[in-house]
C-alpha cells in the first residue's frame, strides 16, 4: 500500500530538482547576457548637439565656443573652470577682469579695445555677451595664460591645453573592438567608433580600458589592449615678460610701522635703529565709499628715511569702517580709483612699496579684498614696487579674521605680515599676555600649515608694547578687569621704583610681575629683551622672511641691537 506513495514523492522531487536547475541555467544565461555580451545600443553625447564643443582632458564643456580661429571666443564659465578660477565678471560695468602676476586686463562687452595695466589695447575681436554669459576672445587668453587651442578642420570641435600639460598619444589597432563606449565596460552604450590606425589622445585608464579622445573631439572608452605605439607630447611652458626687479633685503626683512595720528613725528627725535631696513608710516586712509584716500605723507620724513637707506612702504588702511570699505571694494571703478591714487603717491613721494592694512570688515567683502590686491599687484610690480598686506591671527571672528582669504592674498603679494599680538586685547574680560609665545607659534603654524603661505613671504609681527592689567574684586565676588597699553619703558620704571623681581614663566615664554595698589592687583606680562629674542628665534626656526614691529617709539633703544644681531 505504501509503494505508490513513495513513487509519487520521488517524481515530485525530480520535478523540483529540474525546476531549480532550469532557474540556475536561466540565471547563468541572464548573467552572460548582462555581463559578457556587448551592449549594441548607440547614444548621442550631449556635446554632439553643440555647434562648437570645447574639450579639456577628454571632458566637454556644457556650452559651445563662438567663432573660429583668431576670432574664437570661449564662455566665461569654461575659463573659470579650466583656465583661471580667479577670473571675475561685474554686471555693473558689463565687464570681465582677468588678473595675472604681470597684468590686470579689463574687457567690456562689445568694446573693440581693452584696458591692460591702465593702457588701452586693441582687440582682434570684442568680448560679447549672450544672455547672462560672457564670451572672451581666445587671443586674449593665449596672450595672458599661454593656452593652446586646436580646432578640428572637419568637426569644428576645440581641444584646450594649458601650458606644461602632458598629452599621451596612442594608435588604435584592430578591425573589431573599435567602439567608443560611455564607460569602461562592454555593457556601456556606444558613443562613437574608431578606425584602424587612428591616433587618439589618452586621458586615463580604468579597469583595463583607456579613456581616449579623437582629434575630432569625440571621447569615450576603448580596451587598452587595442591601443599601441604610445608617445608623449608636452605643451610648452608659458614664458610671460620678465618682471621688473624688486628690492630684497640683505638677510631678513626688518620693518617697523611709524604710527601717524595728526602729524608725522619729528625725525630729529628718532634714535638710531641698527638693522632696520623698512619703515611703514601710516599715511593713507580710506575716506569715503568712492575710494577717496586721505593723505598724510610728510616730505621731511621721506628725506630722513631715504638718507638712512630705509625703504618706505607707506601703509594704507580702511579706517576700520566696514560699510565704507565694502562700498569702496565693490566695483572695478572704485577699486581702480584707490589704486590710481596710490600709484600717484608712490611716484610723488618716491615710495618703494605699499602696505595694506584693512581690518574690521564684513566677511562677505573678503573676495573683493582679494580682487583689489590682485588688481593692484601687477601695477605696482610693473614699477618695481613692493606690495604687502597685514593679517590677523586666525580666530572665530568674521570681521577680524575669517574675512581674510590668506592663501589667495599671499599668492598676489610680496609679503604677508602676521599681526601676532592682541591675544588679550584692550577690553579683554580676562587679563593676560599681549602675545604669549605658545600662542604666537601656534598662530604662525596655522598659517604655514593650513593656509600654505610660503615662509619666504611670511613676516612675523611683534609687539613693542604691553598692557598693565588691573583686577579689582567686587562685593559680589566678581573680578573687574581693565587695562592700559604702555611702552616698554613704563614697566621697567615700575619694576625699579617698586623693587620688583620679574619671574620668568616658561609656559608663556615671558617675564611677569605683579603688585598691589589701592587694594587692586596689577599684572604685567613683560615685553622686553627676553620676549623679543624668543620671537626672533621663532623667525629663524621657521625660516620666515623677517619681522615687522608695532610700533616705532614704543621700544627701548637697546632692542634694535638685539634684533639686528638675531636677524643676521
Amino acid at each position: 500500500m505504501k509503494q505508490p506513495y513513495m513513487h509519487g514523492s520521488k517524481r515530485k522531487k525530480s520535478r523540483f530538482r529540474s525546476f531549480i536547475l532550469l532557474l540556475i541555467v536561466l540565471a547563468a544565461i541572464a548573467y552572460l547576457v548582462m555581463n559578457r555580451l556587448p551592449n549594441n545600443n548607440h547614444i548621442t553625447p550631449f556635446y554632439a548637439k553643440l555647434d562648437k564643443p570645447v574639450f579639456y582632458q577628454g571632458e566637454a564643456y556644457e556650452s559651445s565656443a563662438l567663432g573660429s580661429q583668431e576670432a574664437m571666443k570661449l564662455p566665461l564659465g569654461l575659463i573659470t573652470k579650466w583656465i583661471d578660477p580667479a577670473v571675475r565678471s561685474e554686471a555693473s560695468g558689463n565687464s570681465v577682469i582677468l588678473t595675472t602676476e604681470q597684468a590686470v586686463l579689463r574687457l567690456q562687452a562689445d568694446k573693440v579695445s581693452a584696458s591692460r595695466n591702465l593702457k588701452e589695447i586693441p582687440l582682434v575681436s570684442p568680448m560679447t555677451k549672450q544672455g547672462k554669459e560672457f564670451y572672451v576672445p581666445v587671443s586674449v587668453l593665449k596672450e595672458l595664460y599661454g593656452i593652446q587651442v586646436r580646432e578640428d578642420a572637419v568637426t569644428g570641435a576645440v581641444s584646450l591645453f594649458n601650458p606644461g600639460e602632458k598629452i599621451r598619444w596612442g594608435t588604435f589597432r584592430g578591425k573589431e573592438g573599435g567602439e567608443l563606449r560611455s564607460g569602461s565596460s562592454i555593457r556601456d552604450p556606444i558613443t562613437g567608433s574608431l578606425v584602424d590606425g587612428e591616433r587618439v589622445m589618452i586621458w586615463g585608464e580604468q579597469n583595463g580600458w583607456y579613456k581616449v579622445q579623437q582629434t575630432g573631439g569625440r571621447a569615450g572608452f576603448v580596451k587598452a589592449s587595442h591601443v599601441t605605439g604610445e608617445k608623449g607630447e608636452e605643451i610648452p611652458e608659458f614664458q610671460p615678460p620678465a618682471a621688473k626687479p624688486r628690492w630684497k633685503p640683505q638677510g631678513k626683512l626688518n620693518m617697523t610701522w611709524e604710527h601717524v595720528v595728526t602729524a608725522t613725528p619729528k625725525t630729529a627725535s628718532i634714535p638710531e635703529m641698527p638693522g632696520l631696513n623698512v619703515v611703514s608710516p601710516t599715511w593713507f586712509h580710506l575716506a569715503d565709499e568712492k575710494g577717496t584716500i586721505k593723505n598724510q605723507a610728510d616730505s621731511d620724513y621721506i628725506k630722513w628715511a631715504h638718507g638712512r637707506n630705509y625703504q618706505i612702504w607707506a601703509l594704507f588702511d580702511n579706517s576700520f569702517e566696514p560699510k565704507m570699505t565694502g562700498k569702496a571694494l565693490e566695483s572695478y571703478e572704485t577699486r581702480l580709483n584707490m589704486i590710481n591714487q596710490l600709484l600717484s603717491f608712490t611716484k610723488q613721494y618716491n615710495l618703494q612699496g605699499i602696505n595694506i592694512d584693512f581690518e574690521n570688515m564684513n566677511k562677505s567683502d573678503g573676495p573683493n579684498l582679494v580682487q583689489f590686491v590682485r588688481e593692484m599687484a601687477p601695477l605696482l610690480h610693473e614699477r618695481g614696487l613692493i606690495l604687502s598686506i597685514d593679517v590677523t591671527a586666525k580666530s572665530s571672528s568674521d570681521a577680524w579674521s575669517r574675512v581674510y582669504d590668506r592663501p589667495a592674498l599671499s599668492a598676489a603679494v610680496d609679503y604677508m605680515m602676521l599681526m601676532a599680538y592682541d591675544e588679550h586685547w584692550a577690553s579683554s574680560p580676562k587679563s593676560g599676555s599681549v602675545a604669549s609665545l605658545p600662542w604666537v607659534e601656534r598662530s604662525l603654524k596655522q598659517i604655514l600649515d593650513e593656509d600654505k603661505v610660503p615662509p619666504s613671504k611670511l613676516v612675523l609681527g611683534i609687539p613693542f608694547y604691553t598692557r598693565i592689567w588691573t583686577e579689582e574684586q567686587k562685593d559680589d565676588g566678581s573680578t573687574k578687569v581693565s587695562s592700559k597699553a604702555v611702552f616698554m619703558e613704563k614697566p621697567r620704571k615700575i619694576i625699579q621704583e617698586k623693587g620688583l623681581t620679574p619671574e620668568f614663566h616658561e609656559d608663556i615664554g615671558q617675564n611677569y610681575v605683579e603688585y598691589k595698589e589701592d587694594e587692586k592687583l596689577n599684572r604685567i606680562w613683560l615685553e622686553d629683551e627676553t620676549s623679543v629674542k624668543a620671537r626672533l628665534e621663532i623667525v629663524n626656526k621657521y625660516k620666515l622672511a623677517g619681522v615687522a614691529s608695532w610700533r616705532r617709539g614704543f621700544e627701548e633703544p637697546a632692542i634694535w641691537k638685539v634684533m639686528a644681531d638675531a636677524l643676521q
